[in-house]
């Protein structure tokens, strides 16, 4: 690989996304700025850990990526990078015996798989296949390459996928025939590649094996599946992977069984959960090979109904859940060294925490919570951790397996942070609907007086399945408007996560019921015990989901608020039934398709009550979002602009259902900030 000096990224101006010096109220431009540490690997035998950095390039509109390593052996050690911003290398992994790195880079604008020793050294291109290598496994013994590679599944080499799209590229005809869906998912329009896996030995130039030849499906799954999704039985002879083999009905069908494959391939996959019609998930083998365990849901068409962990006898195919009292979904599983305990994250009462599963017993035991883990990695007896909370973005910690000993043992943005003034939440509950106990925060503005009153960011989370968590987000991030001299209430009404499978379940079907009634008493409650909250001075904000509800609100719960803002929201819930990727989302929500079932489509359509809309309004929308769209903020958009009523519209051409480059990131902020200060006492 070249080598590449890294240098400084940004000249020491005072250009928005400068880093400011003196001390100041967290603002977007100190959010884009912030350094991002993610996917820490430790070394089996517990002496270091590899992870990424993603820093940001202001001037060229885009993050940049590095590795870095930690020496865990000496107290107090720094990290140092391995690789340059400029290379944006990714998704480092040990080797079985930990003395070489692996990792992801491109080379000739082509994503391939490097090497460097552990101990230092001179990196070096470890395959030169003519496609990009989206993810990969190191076989237990070392001497195979597992990676997963988009092909055309009629081609017979990986060649023949790299020479039919240079021939689409240099076709002067651009419009693609379509027979089947999806024609497109998440910002990406369909090809008609599928991802696969591949097998190799380490260093061999010979056409890698197809494992899932013939395999009607995405392995790892689109848009955001990873290595999770297959690995290596301990022997290295077995390969398991899940996948969702669905032909025609893959938009509304979430049916992914586990199969399981020779590494050699002689013979055919064999689906070893073909009795659950759900979502079965991330195989991981027992230390002796005899078990599998996996995730598992139970109701078919349900993307946020419950992972429970599972376990798989090979010998017998007898299936148990191991803890079946546990009401929490759990995430990838880890397993320990010794073969006893399953390690996993999931949303619990505000946080995600990580939590350790005794494989004998079934019990779940926290052993880190206190803010959100974005990911761990385990040797023996230590755990490395990456763990970000509302005050602090994602850094580096170090637990043993019982929870004890936590270390913070990186601290990237220290600089930055000693500078930045927060605000302070406060967790809170009351009484919602269903004479349930609902959730949610307030988190003070910075600079905060007793005594004084504050206007107010009402927010609402999307999903609808998901939360507020306490967590540094990168969008939604509650700090940028107590930065900016607003409180923030944040409600986690009936179908939010980690309070139970069961109120999760509670949205399904009433998406503008008892949700709305866990709003409306989560304000209140909010107003009776906080006096700093302004009741005459409050803008209501959400996307997706709470894009939705702002829409819903709109029409059916304007009083309070002075002005909204919408991203990505659901307008008209009746095309958005046609017009979204995932069909299995529609059809679940509302029981059913929207020709079969069209009154439940019509029960809570925001753009029925359109007539009752009065409030002024921003909407947010983008060209690449397929989740939600964009026709849906256009619709939006159109009738406040029929009905005369103060609006405006803020449009990516570029992004997708989120927004991501720093200049549009800041773009973003200054226009909401702006929205909610034009209309409160917040100017």
């Amino acid at each position: 690989m070249k080598s590449l000096v890294a240098g400084s990224l940004l000249a020491l101006t005072a250009a928005p996304g400068m880093a400011q010096t003196s001390p100041h109220p967290f603002n977007a431009h100190d959010l884009v700025m912030m350094d991002r540490v993610s996917d820490p690997q430790i070394s089996a035998d517990g002496s270091r850990v590899v992870f990424s950095v993603r820093t940001t390039d202001y001037d060229a509109n885009k993050g940049l990526t590095s590795l870095w390593l930690l020496d865990l052996k000496t107290a107090g050690a720094s990290p140092h990078r391995l690789t340059a911003p400029e290379l944006n290398a990714g998704t480092a992994r040990f080797s079985p015996d930990g003395k070489t790195i692996y990792y992801l880079a491109a080379e000739s604008g082509v994503t391939q798989l490097w090497s460097m020793p552990a101990a230092g050294g001179t990196a070096k291109q470890v395959t030169h296949v003519p496609v990009d290598i989206d993810n990969y496994r190191i076989s237990p013994d070392g001497r195979q390459l597992l990676f997963s590679a988009q092909v055309f599944t009629d081609c017979k080499t990986i060649a023949c996928t790299a020479a039919r799209l240079e021939a689409i590229k240099n076709d002067k005809a651009t419009g693609r025939v379509y027979d089947r869906l999806f024609i497109r998912h998440w910002d990406t329009w369909s090809d008609g590649r599928r991802s696969q896996l591949f097998i190799t030995p380490i260093g061999s130039a010979a056409e890698p094996l197809h494992l899932t030849l013939g395999i009607d499906g995405d392995v790892p799954s689109k848009p955001f599946g990873d290595e999770s999704e297959y690995s290596f039985s301990p022997d290295g002879k077995t390969v398991y992977f899940d996948v969702r083999i669905a032909g025609m009905t893959e938009p509304w069908s979430t049916n992914f069984d586990i199969y399981s494959v020779p590494a050699d391939r002689s013979s055919a996959p064999k689906n070893l959960t073909a009795n659950n019609l759900a979502w079965d998930a991330t195989p991981v083998p027992s230390s002796d090979g005899k078990t599998l365990y996996y995730l598992a849901m139970k109701t078919p068409g349900f993307e946020a109904d419950r992972f429970d962990i599972m376990a798989l006898d090979l010998a017998t195919g007898a299936k148990r859940e191991l803890a079946p009292q546990w009401d929490r979904s759990a995430g990838g599983l880890t397993l320990s060294h010794d073969g006893k305990t399953l390690y996993t994250t999931v949303d619990d009462e505000g946080m995600h925490a990580l939590y350790a599963i005794d494989i004998a017993s079934g019990t779940p035991h926290k052993l880190l919570s206190g803010g959100t883990v974005t990911g761990f990695a385990v040797a023996g007896n230590r755990i490395i951790a990456a763990r970000q909370d509302f005050k602090h973005p994602t850094d580096l910690y170090t637990l043993d397996a019982r929870g004890s000993g936590l270390i913070q043992v990186t601290h990237f943005n220290a600089d930055r942070l000693r500078d930045i003034l927060f605000g302070d939440a406060e967790f809170f509950s009351f009484t919602g609907a269903k004479g349930d106990t609902v959730r949610g925060y307030v988190m003070k503005p910075v600079g905060y007086q007793a005594g004084k009153k504050y206007p107010v960011a009402f927010m609402i989370h999307g999903g609808p399945q998901s939360a507020w968590n306490e967590d540094f987000h990168y969008r939604w991030n509650p700090e940028t408007y107590a930065g900016a001299g607003f409180a923030v209430v944040a409600i986690n009404p009936h179908g939010s996560t980690g309070y139970g499978q069961s109120f999760t379940n509670e949205i399904s079907g009433d998406w503008g019921g008892a949700p709305l009634e866990d709003l409306k008493k989560g304000w209140a409650a909010a107003l009776e015990r906080y006096s700093f909250l302004d009741s005459n001075e409050a803008c209501a904000l959400g996307s997706s989901y709470g894009g939705y509800m702002v829409y819903w609100m709109a029409g059916v719960w304007n009083e309070p608020w002075k002005c909204m803002v919408d991203h990505d929201g659901v307008f008209d819930t009746r095309m958005m039934a046609y017009a979204t990727d995932e069909l299995w989302f529609e059809d679940h929500e509302n029981g059913g398709t929207q020709y079969d079932q069209p009154a439940n489509y019509e029960k809570f359509n925001p753009l029925n009550h359109v007539s009752e809309w009065r409030v002024p309004m921003l909407i947010i929308h983008s060209g690449h979002d397929f989740r939600i769209p964009d026709s849906q903020g256009i619709g939006a958009f159109t009738a406040l602009q029929r009905r005369g009523i103060p609006s405006k519209l803020l449009y990516f051409p570029d992004e997708s259902h989120w927004v991501q480059k720093p200049h549009n990131s800041i773009l973003w902020h200054d226009t909401v900030i702006g929205w909610l200060k034009q209309w409160t006492s917040g100017k």
